[in-house]
């Protein structure tokens, strides 16, 4: 199975400190953020890995290279400025991640995930698999609701999306190049019971913020699964 690594955004919220690193790049305990993807996507048997770039971009090719440091294969998306948004820069990666299914996910995220549970899911005619986390204190409001393994756009007991997802290319179908959003065309699938979903309860931080950072850091060191 392939990854696709979302690492194009410019990184606003985490300003003063991405308007020279790029947020996938920032450090944990001495790591990148982005290298804890690679390490869990390698050790759950994903040999492929295209990361999205934009802004900064150079410094992650620079910083990751081909891949070959943690038996990857990496493979760069280029969008040019401005980045072309996560529906936009899932559409143009397509090339270079294939007719099978994929996971994506953001690369500012951190997480303790054993990838290998995606790897070996099976999407059941679903056109998205997407975990989903209990909501944050900063996203009280949560995304979707799940209900039976199924979500859904409406309803209580919302929970927020992870930003970690397992999709099929036909999500995509018929859509033209361009700079759009993810998000819409998740929620027009959800509407035909097309997204399936499940609840992941173990370590995921967003590290949206120099405060967030500033938090994970402070905290215990990560100790891979």
């Amino acid at each position: 199975m392939n990854a696709l690594i979302f690492a194009a955004g410019f990184g606003e919220r985490m300003r003063p400190l991405s308007l020279h690193t790029p947020k996938p790049l920032l450090l944990v305990h001495g790591k990148a953020l982005i290298v804890y993807h690679l390490e869990a996507l390698a050790r759950a048997g994903v040999h492929k890995v295209v990361i999205n770039i934009s802004h900064l971009g150079e410094q992650i090719k620079q910083a990751l290279g081909d891949g070959s440091a943690w038996n990857l294969q990496l493979h760069y998306s280029e969008e040019g400025h401005p980045p072309l948004e996560t529906g936009g820069g899932m559409h143009k990666a397509l090339a270079l991640l294939g007719d099978a299914p994929f996971i994506a996910l953001n690369g500012d995220i951190f997480v303790d995930l054993d990838f290998s549970s995606l790897v070996q899911r099976a999407l059941h005619g679903a056109l998205a698999h997407l975990l989903m986390v209990n909501n944050p204190a900063h996203h009280p409001e949560g995304d979707f609701v799940l209900s039976e393994g199924t979500l859904r756009t409406c309803g209580p007991n919302k929970l927020t999306f992870s930003g970690i997802g397992l999709y099929d290319p036909k999500l995509l179908a018929g859509l033209p190049s361009g700079r759009y959003k993810l998000g819409p065309i998740l929620r027009e699938a959800m509407a035909f019971g097309q997204i399936s979903g499940e609840l992941f309860t173990g370590c995921w931080e967003d590290v949206g913020t120099p405060e967030r950072l500033i938090a994970l850091n402070a905290g215990a060191p990560h100790t891979p699964l």
